[in-house]
């Protein structure tokens, strides 16, 4: 359908596919054409329209909903690449994601084409934000675009001509509110719950969804306040203490009925107070009537509906969600039966022809006959709509769009909703109801008791509005001075009761008044926590905590921060609305909001010991690695795969390791030594170790592992320039347990002396910072098999000159064998007393030999040989292993067992431990 001659080619966006047949076919009356956009779901509408006096072809499309995401960069996305803390800061960027490239593509195509861009987007904040993604998008395209918003508030013909009519320019400050606020929620929710998550999954027993390994502990800043007030109030249960109370009730029956009255002081606590007031009573029980009131009362009619009141009404009324209030109500929206169902709004423009809407409903089959008495002026029936007070400016409260007795396609919620809304307008058009008030007031022995009695005279609004009740019993006829003996009088005892549950209607309306989400979000906050068990809503929709969601507010709650309070969010909110309205920037928001936040957060892990404790209350630990519970701190930057960062994690044997958080696909990895107690990255930049920043860790080594000349604590680099940790890691290198004796693939060594790849191979044995003869008395100490340990100690010193061997691992006084071997036979040596120490050696080297440092095991040598055997002398009767067949190493060290009986490590031939089978004299005999 070409555009006419001097016509213009206008592009028109709405928010869903929907949406826009709607308004095509509301503009077209019905003569469009359509055809396919390069997504299947967001087809194309053409026809031919007018907008004042400028001729236009008009092609009308859709988005579904935002057409961009908010995220952070690539190298932040995975839950291990970075600190939490640094989510705070990390950059973030607005994208088409991969699912809505078709819809971008159709935006840019039919941009260029066109003169114009109209915006039929929801006239809120939200859909603000999204026409300007649209924008975005089309003015990448086409920057001569003419942009014009169209505002509305139902799908109905008068109000879509009405809105293409009166075009007006979209609102920034709307889009940079939401953009403040979309930014807020990615940067607090990203970091709490990657913390608590990491910190909590796998250090409990947490099977509470059944997928428990997938589950996902989330924090919201709107989430935790509205979970707070479920806690809150089951606290407020668990903390009552029933107390017994007494009462006195009197009643009196006349020919005309009967009037219950209420003593005025209503109970007391104490019983026998209670006691002494009653058998005062008893005893002069003339009542006397001191008053009578007779007045006139009004029950007014409900204000305009906005979208809470919506949600709270059909929770109470209909027994419905708001999840699913709201579903329901943005369908009926959809197909035209109601207006815009997110709205703040309370009261009605004056521009608003009230008596159009009410006119067509007047065919209706129930509510039809009260409809025309509504128009009927001689009824007197009709009052205008009172003002709640509330305007968001952008659409009018909920009311009914057009008439219908019910579509075939309707559920009953359907028509629950409709038929709520509908006389729910009626009614705020309505006369209050009137009624006639009795009180009745009178004494017995100086104690005060009252009845009161209702007549209602006209119901007028109660009529259509089947929700309320205002019920009321008759009073009999009382005069001022009449006296009666009452017909009973009873001392009744009660106990006073825990408030109840918190429903769902009485939660929408914490959240309302402390400003928690928005109208049209907060049904989502509230089914997040159903989602998340956090809480659990029982079949008269009242929510309990579940015990994580206990655990969680009991744990921030510990730590002093009221994390679950609202003072937090709805100071968010109000910023919001600064933004909104330009009294607050954008940038300056977003600036204090996760300044405070930030803090928060530091504080939390911090203190992140009280919400362990908390969750140890309601769930047990687990057995998993340690590795898995402790959230990984940023080191810095990978060189190897540039995708993540390298991050200093505990190994499951309790060691420390800074590996590559994108591992499996990259298995960069620095190895720390094995004799650390403590790490733990810091904020120190170290200013020589390129490429930056490469952060410093704050070691703690264990004091017996470690030579005494060095610090227990040192704050060191892993890349490349720190002396003292290339020492200590070489020192625990060559005296590790767990070593192979094969070198791994791709196994390298940094500058520093720490080693990348797979952990070394222990390819020989040293001390590594002092030699034999720089001991006490000259006294040798005994490579250890177990790997050496600085145990140089006075006492060892002392021991030796007084004749005695000490263990050099375990400190314990060793005993005398003698070696029964072929090779070493009748020679002495000394081992320790402890079966599973290991510590040997030969009596004649105790003085004479030291051992050498960095001997060449090359591949034969092995770390069962070293761990089983220690140096022998140089008399040359061992016969030790180096490389294959051969004796005697370079270094002129053999290696036997410590009491020449077959063990792991000797002989299995003949038992002998200074040579191994494959070499035995005796092999073949």
């Amino acid at each position: 359908m070409p555009p006419g001659g001097g016509a213009i080619r206008v592009l028109n966006v709405a928010e869903k596919p929907s949406v826009a047949k709607a308004v095509a076919e509301i503009l077209s009356r019905g003569g469009m054409q359509s055809r396919a956009g390069r997504s299947r779901y967001n087809r194309v509408f053409e026809f031919n329209y007018a907008i004042g006096a400028q001729a236009c072809h008009m092609l009308v499309t859709s988005v579904t909903g935002h057409l961009m995401e908010l995220d952070f960069d690539d190298r932040y996305r995975k839950w291990y690449s970075c600190d939490p803390v640094e989510l705070f800061h990390a950059p973030v960027r607005k994208a088409v994601p991969q699912d809505k490239q078709d819809i971008k593509r159709t935006l840019e195509e039919e941009a260029r084409m066109c003169q114009w861009l109209v915006l039929w987007l929801d006239c809120d904040r939200e859909g603000e934000n999204i026409a300007y993604e649209v924008v975005e998008i089309c003015a990448g395209a086409n920057r001569h675009l003419n942009i014009y918003r169209a505002r509305f508030s139902a799908l109905i013909p008068r109000e879509i001509h009405d809105a293409v009519q009166h075009l007006a320019r979209p609102n920034k400050l709307f889009a940079d509110a939401v953009d403040a606020r979309q930014e807020i929620d990615l940067r607090i929710g990203a970091s709490f719950t990657r913390f608590q998550t990491m910190l909590l999954k796998d250090a409990f027993v947490l099977d509470v969804t059944g997928e428990e390994r997938n589950m996902v502990l989330s924090y919201g800043p709107c989430q935790f306040p509205t979970l707070g007030f479920i806690v809150e109030r089951f606290w407020e249960i668990q903390a009552h203490e029933p107390e017994d109370f007494w009462t006195i009730n009197c009643s009196h029956t006349s020919d005309e009925g009967t009037a219950s009255f209420v003593w005025i002081r209503g109970h007391l606590f104490d019983y026998s107070s209670a006691v002494v007031i009653y058998e005062m009573c008893v005893e002069e029980p003339m009542a006397t009537v001191h008053n009578v009131r007779n007045q006139e009362k009004l029950k007014y009619p409900p204000y305009p509906l906005s979208t809470v009141e919506l949600q709270k009404r059909a929770s109470r009324c209909c027994r419905m969600s708001s999840e699913h209030t709201m579903k329901v109500a943005e369908e009926l929206y959809q197909a035209g039966f109601i207006s815009y169902p997110r709205t703040e709004t309370d009261s009605f423009s004056p521009n608003t022809d009230l008596h159009a809407i009410v006119h067509e409903q007047v065919d209706h089959p129930v509510w039809g006959t009260y409809a025309q008495r509504l128009l009927n002026p001689e009824e007197r029936l009709w009052r205008n709509p009172s003002n709640g007070g509330h305007d968001d400016k952008a659409h009018p409260p909920i009311h009914p769009t057009k008439f219908t007795t019910g579509e075939t396609n309707w559920s009953e919620d359907h028509r629950k909703v409709y038929e709520l809304v509908v006389r729910h307008f009626l009614a705020c058009c309505s006369q209050p109801a009137v009624g006639a008030e009795t009180t009745v007031e009178i004494d017995i022995a100086g104690e005060q008791f009252n009845a009161s009695g209702r007549v209602v005279l006209a119901k007028n609004y109660l009529d259509v509005y089947r929700y309320d009740s205002w019920g009321g019993s008759l009073l009999p006829t009382y005069t001022v001075g009449q006296q009666f003996v009452p017909t009973t009088l009873t001392l009744d005892s009660g106990v006073t009761r825990p408030p109840p549950l918190l429903a769902e209607a009485d939660l929408l309306s914490c959240m309302d008044k402390a400003g928690i989400g928005t109208d049209a979000t907060m049904h989502e906050h509230i089914k997040k926590l159903l989602d998340r068990c956090y809480a659990t809503k029982d079949a008269n929709s009242r929510f309990s905590p579940t015990n994580l969601g206990e655990a969680l507010v009991m744990g921030y709650d510990e730590m002093g921060y009221e994390l679950w309070k609202p003072y937090l969010r709805s100071m968010m909110e109000a910023d919001m609305k600064a933004v909104s309205i330009g009294t607050k920037s954008k940038s300056e928001v977003l600036e204090g909001c996760l300044q405070q936040m930030e803090a928060c957060f530091r504080d939390a892990r911090a203190n992140k010991v009280k919400l362990l404790d908390a969750m140890g209350t309601f769930f047990a630990r687990s057995n998993r690695p340690i590795n898995e519970t402790q959230p990984a701190e940023v080191v810095r930057h990978c060189g190897l795969c540039n995708a993540s960062d390298m991050l200093l994690k505990r190994r499951p044997t309790g060691g420390f390791m800074v590996g590559c958080g994108g591992y499996p696909l990259c298995r960069n990895v620095v190895w720390l030594p094995g004799f650390l107690a403590e790490a733990a990255v810091t904020q120190h930049i170290c200013p020589t170790c390129v490429p930056g920043p490469v952060r410093k860790i704050q070691f703690k080594f264990n004091r017996r592992d470690i030579p005494p000349n060095y610090d227990v604590d040192h704050l060191g680099c892993v890349g490349g320039c720190d002396g003292v940790l290339k020492e200590l890691t070489d020192l625990s290198r060559f005296g590790g347990h767990n070593q192979t004796a094969t070198p791994a693939r791709g196994q390298s060594q940094t500058p520093s002396g720490v080693w990348q790849g797979a952990p070394p191979p222990r390819q020989d044995l040293h001390t590594g910072f002092r030699t034999g003869r720089q001991f006490a008395n000259e006294q040798t100490p005994v490579v250890n098999p177990q790997g050496f340990r600085s145990t140089h100690t006075q006492n060892s010193r002392n021991a030796s000159d007084a004749g005695q061997v000490l263990c050099t691992t375990c400190g314990e006084a060793c005993i005398s064998r003698t070696a029964n071997t072929e090779a070493n036979r009748g020679r002495k040596f000394y081992k320790c007393q402890n079966a599973g120490c290991g510590f040997f050696a030969w009596e004649d080297e105790l003085e004479n030999v030291v051992p050498r440092g960095r001997g060449r095991g090359g591949r034969g040598s092995s770390s069962r040989q070293a761990s089983a055997s220690a140096s022998a002398g140089r008399r040359g009767g061992g016969r030790g292993r180096r490389g294959r067949g051969r004796n005697e190493d370079s270094d002129g060290m053999t290696f036997v067992s410590a009491t020449g009986d077959t063990v792991h490590g000797c002989c299995f031939t003949c038992g002998d431990p200074s040579h191994f089978a494959n070499v035995c004299p005796n092999r073949g005999r």
